[in-house]
């Protein structure tokens, strides 16, 4: 449950009900995902709730690289290879992710998602954002519905809601910072800085 989390706290640049795609929702769609690729390097902070948890956490991104830091896991992306360190048994596993698992955790893919394979729903404003609705037309995908509300200022996603059955998980941006400059190698698991570490390749 917890990628699926993921893949929309960092879906905090994502967009995206029913049987036909909005105008209107489009045209919110197409404006948040510019505005995202003019952004430059991005950092974030958000909090998820899910059922009785929750949790705080770190993103960053740079085109189709990220660092995200949760209370649990940190996971590095460097656009190919993906490292993920779990603080309590100090493991990392190193993968190259599919397609479908890049779907879950990959920002710069998710911010795609509504070009193909969803419809989208313009649901009117709520406060200062849009909100807007999507579904899967698969209707095997993991999850059922995700409702984004998006700033009408700046077009930055606010707050995320993703239904999966009986679940329902809901991030919320905190704070949002565009054009920061990180060195490749940020989105790189540095050995030296967990020197206890247990590497696991899963290549």
């Amino acid at each position: 449950m917890k990628k699926y989390i993921f893949t929309l706290l960092i879906s905090l640049l994502i967009l995206p009900c029913f049987a036909q795609k909005d105008v209107q929702a489009k045209k919110i769609l197409d404006q948040t995902s510019a505005a995202f690729a003019k952004a430059g390097g991005i950092k974030a902070t958000f909090s998820i709730k899910a059922g009785k948890g929750q949790s705080k956490g770190t993103l960053q991104l740079k085109e189709n690289k990220f660092v995200l830091a949760t209370n649990d896991a940190i996971t590095w992306f460097d656009g190919k290879t993906q490292w993920s360190y779990l603080k309590h048994s100090e493991e990392v596993n190193i993968s190259s992710p599919t397609a479908d698992e890049l779907q879950s955790m990959n920002p710069y893919i998710l911010l795609n998602i509504y070009k193909k394979g969803f419809n989208y729903k313009y649901d009117g404003n709520v406060g200062n954002n849009y909100k807007i609705t999507l579904t899967p037309e698969n209707k095997k995908q993991s999850f059922s519905k995700i409702v984004i509300l998006i700033s009408r200022s700046n077009y930055q996603p606010q707050h995320i809601i993703l239904e999966q059955q009986n679940n329902k998980s809901e991030i919320t941006l905190t704070s949002y910072q565009t054009k920061q400059s990180y060195p490749n190698s940020l989105f790189q698991f540095n050995k030296k800085n967990y020197p206890n570490a247990e590497v696991i390749d899963l290549r």
